[in-house]
């Protein structure tokens, strides 16, 4: 079903995405951190539909559609690496930060942050550049929301 969308993120030199891949590339990847336990919580379907909604203007039907997309895809796609190679390449450094501040609020969307988030949370926030110190400054504000 993805396959062209995933040929193109794993070619050698990907062109930058359209809008309309890079939302869906954003949504796996909070698809992916909120996965990355084993437990793919109610609590975390609802921020991410919460997310893509306020993010995209999105009606919370048109958002749940994204979600069920971007879990079709993560399900499909080999890595994380293709999905921040896409969203570094078509988001500016400050969205970046709120791509974080976002996937931190999924990883902590069920009460808690289990080691696998904690780890996918530091290999994420490395390979779309963003730097340790405008991470947790993310995940404290992800904190108080």
């Amino acid at each position: 079903m993805f396959g062209e969308f995933l040929r193109r993120l794993t070619a050698p030199s990907p062109a930058p995405l359209p809008e309309v891949d890079a939302r869906l590339a954003l949504t796996a990847l909070l698809v992916r951190i909120a996965r990355s336990d084993n437990h793919y919580a109610a609590s975390e379907i609802a921020r991410i539909d919460q997310i893509v909604a306020a993010r995209y203007g999105l009606t919370p039907e048109a958002a749940g559609e994204l979600r069920a997309q971007a879990e079709a895809l993560e399900a499909e796609a080999p890595d994380t690496v293709r999905f921040t190679r896409a969203i570094k390449d078509a988001v500016p450094y400050e969205d970046r930060r709120s791509v974080i501040e976002a996937l931190w609020q999924v990883a902590l969307a069920d009460g808690g942050r289990a080691d696998e988030e904690n780890a996918l949370m530091r290999l994420t926030a490395n390979l779309l550049g963003v730097s340790d110190r405008d991470s947790a400054l993310a995940r404290q504000k992800a904190e108080r929301t």
